[in-house]
């Protein structure tokens, strides 16, 4: 027997499942074309050859433009989530089904295929070459038809993109630039995390990271922000500009931020001065708080001129030593994992910051 079956309905057209034996195909045509024919068609034997008669007569139905053949866009969908997540629990969370529903869709769409698209090591799944390819094929249309669903529907579905970086670097050189980020991508809701605890991201819930370190983070995607310069800073009510030899600072309160790459001992270290003195010296284990501790007059800070760009622009911090030296570092990292990079918010976000710190950069240089 050739059994067709009604699946589903689609407008002007039937949605329908033929079984030859072990064989299904799931076709569509329009209505007309199958109310011309008998839903259980008996073809007499049901040997290979009649079988063989049968889909030999169907596909030349379809060669005539009667039927096509549906793109599986249930699977798609699924393994799409999947590839983005990298994980089925989360995929599984975010389609509302569940773990095994997420790993036979994408069987049905490896088979479909006639590749495998995602191998499993222990808990870790990870996409094949040709996963990856496929993946980066459907991506971008899939985010298509997800805005223009929503357009046309006129729901705002906002996707929350959450960001990770030090209180010090988010609220000195991050936050007042965020405005501009924010108007350029309207359907983002964003997320801003202060801490100086680096991402678990296998068990955090954060998509990229403004890492404060040395840039040796293995298995991560890492970039660095940009060049920083560090200088010696006070209020100008403490010390007046340019007003003092490098080994003079050793009569005054240093601050220190103790995460800082960048302490006293190294900075006196290239000026040739003795680092043992028994100068005064207050301590902080945040950025933000020694720069705001040398603009209310405390002491003289060693700090990065990224943390403590408003301070310098607006005058209340000055560089009290005459010719102080440059010292260049790298010390903040664009941080996540390799597959996050494909996720077109996060993609969006360091595009955005590198640019950010590109025009600072710039800005800055020109000013040394």
């Amino acid at each position: 027997m050739f059994d067709l079956a009604i699946d589903s309905k689609l407008r002007g057209c039937d949605v329908v499942k033929i079984k030859i034996g072990e064989q299904q195909v799931l076709c569509v045509a329009s209505s007309e074309f199958w109310a011309r024919r008998h839903y259980r068609l008996s073809l007499g034997s049901k040997s290979e050859r009649s079988k063989h008669a049968a889909l030999m007569n169907f596909g030349r139905c379809a060669d005539r433009g009667f039927v096509r053949e549906v793109t599986p866009f249930r699977p798609i969908s699924v393994f799409y989530s999947l590839a983005r997540f990298q994980s089925v629990a989360k995929a599984a969370a975010e389609l509302g089904v569940t773990p095994s529903a997420v790993s036979q869709q994408v069987r049905v769409l490896e088979k479909q295929l006639g590749a495998t698209l995602v191998t499993k090591k222990g808990r870790q799944i990870r996409l094949t070459e040709t996963g990856e390819r496929f993946f980066e094929m459907i991506a971008s249309d899939i985010e298509h038809i997800v805005d223009a669903t929503q357009q046309i529907s006129g729901a705002r579905k906002a996707t929350l993109l959450t960001i990770r970086a030090t209180p010090s670097i988010s609220t000195k050189w991050l936050l007042p630039r965020m405005p501009r980020f924010a108007n350029e991508n309207p359907m983002l809701d964003i997320r801003l995390d202060g801490t100086n605890e680096p991402t678990d991201f296998s068990r955090d819930d954060v998509d990229v990271e403004i890492r404060h370190g040395t840039g040796e983070w293995p298995g991560l995607f890492i970039h660095p922000l940009t060049d920083e310069y560090f200088l010696p800073v006070c209020s100008p009510q403490y010390a007046a500009p340019f007003s003092m030899r490098p080994e003079e600072i050793t009569g005054k309160c240093l601050i220190h931020s103790v995460k800082s790459q960048v302490q006293w001992k190294r900075w006196f270290a290239q000026q040739n001065i003795p680092s043992e003195g028994g100068w005064r010296k207050i301590y902080f284990d945040r950025s933000h708080m020694a720069v705001d501790a040398a603009v209310v007059g405390m002491g003289i800070a060693l700090e990065s001129m990224l943390m403590m760009e408003k301070e310098l622009k607006e005058g209340l911090l000055i560089t009290p030593v005459i010719d102080p030296p440059r010292m260049t570092l790298k010390t903040q990292w664009l941080v996540c994992p390799h597959h996050h990079l494909r996720r077109s918010k996060v993609k969006r976000f360091i595009d955005w910051v590198t640019r950010e710190a590109e025009n600072w950069h710039e800005s800055i240089t020109q000013k040394i």
